[in-house]
């Protein structure tokens, strides 16, 4: 009796070149996820994520706002990091600036990067950095300080934003983590001086 083998080896090759598609796929998908899900976090404000502008806003909006400052140091990194002030008065539209305290508590050069967000979420969409500190590597030297700033305001639109109505206050949220790079030593990188980069 004659078996179609030409027609299934044929079947098998479809199926198995269906399936490597798809696989490869999947494993694009998954890669393109971060960079996407970052993109849209930035877009939106979801999850927190402020805004970048380039200046302020022309025109001054009607509401007040407390916005607060929240600093951290996650375990690994021996600095102390704390606003130069807990909290500001701020009428939207209007442009602020605060310097956030950082020292660097060991005796060896460390470097550090800042994760962010901003709560309630809502507010993300309409909290706007012009100039900050979180968007680069910063580098201490042994028992270096510094003093970095915090340029932002609060996009006047967000009056048109009824998710907004009872808002009265935000919270401006930072973590500093040692960089995921334990293989380069710190010496290797170059130093900022403590400066703050601009956007």
């Amino acid at each position: 009796m004659d078996h179609p083998r030409p027609q299934l080896e044929t079947s098998n090759r479809r199926v198995g070149l269906a399936a490597l598609c798809a696989a490869l796929t999947m494993v694009g998908a998954a890669y393109a996820a971060v960079p996407l899900y970052a993109a849209f976090c930035k877009a939106t404000g979801y999850a927190g994520t402020t805004q970048v502008a380039a200046d302020g806003p022309k025109l001054r909006g009607a509401r007040d706002f407390t916005v607060r400052f929240d600093a951290n140091v996650a375990p690994g990194l021996p600095w102390s990091f704390e606003p130069e002030t807990p909290a500001i008065e701020l009428r939207d539209g209007a442009t602020a600036t605060v310097f956030f305290k950082v020292r660097n508590l060991s005796q060896r050069e460390t470097s550090g990067v800042a994760a962010y967000n901003v709560s309630p979420d809502v507010s993300g969409a309409w909290f706007d950095k012009i100039s900050c500190f979180c968007f680069a590597e910063q580098h201490l030297g042994p028992g270096e300080s510094a003093e970095w700033p915090v340029v932002f305001f609060l996009d006047p639109r967000l009056e048109q934003d009824r998710a907004m109505d009872k808002v009265q206050s935000v919270t401006l949220s930072y973590t500093f983590f040692a960089p995921a790079r334990p293989d380069k030593p710190v010496a290797l990188a170059p130093s900022s001086q403590g400066g703050a980069p601009k956007l």
